[in-house]
């Protein structure tokens, strides 16, 4: 892909992104336009308002799960997996704001879902292991859901150092 067709795709899914978040019914040439292109270059990058919709959902599942191993390369194990924590609660602050565009995505029968529990894991995993955590990254990623539908910020924040000091117990230093 040419660069300056990476740079569109990626100006039109951060633009995709806040007027999903924000705007109930945002036509995909309001889109186009906020993003300096033509409503021609969204469509061939995107040929649907659902594959706009599913693209969002997925770009912003891949920054989460790609920043696992990006930040235990500037953190110390806890510091990393504890401001990954951090940027899940935010992740699903922005998928329960992208609720009502996904639903028109899986009416069509399309699953954005499919994959995510997966590389989720994964990076909880990642982040576990280099603590040498022994808890199971499941049972992290189910709390982080229950702390990211809270809605209370100072409650959030208490919750996760409880659950940070349940991972630190019985953790082995790799």
């Amino acid at each position: 892909m040419r660069a300056d067709a990476v740079r569109n795709r990626g100006v039109l899914l951060e633009v995709a992104l806040d007027a999903f978040t924000h705007e109930k019914d945002v036509t995909l040439g309001a889109i186009a336009k906020k993003a300096g292109v033509g409503i021609g270059t969204l469509y061939r990058h995107f040929p649907t308002r659902e594959a706009l919709i599913e693209a969002v959902y997925r770009t912003e599942l891949e920054k989460l799960c790609a920043a696992a191993p990006e930040l235990l390369e500037t953190n110390e194990p806890e510091a990393a997996l504890r401001e990954w924590m951090n940027r899940f609660i935010a992740y699903i602050a922005t998928k329960q704001d992208l609720k009502d565009a996904l639903q028109a995505v899986i009416a069509l029968g399309i699953n954005p879902f499919e994959h995510s529990r997966a590389k989720m894991t994964a990076a909880i995993e990642t982040l576990l292991t280099a603590m040498g955590a022994q808890a199971e990254p499941t049972d992290v990623m189910t709390l982080l859901i229950g702390v990211a539908q809270n809605g209370d910020p100072a409650q959030a924040k208490r919750m996760l150092d409880l659950i940070m000091d349940g991972i630190r117990h019985g953790a082995v230093q790799p």
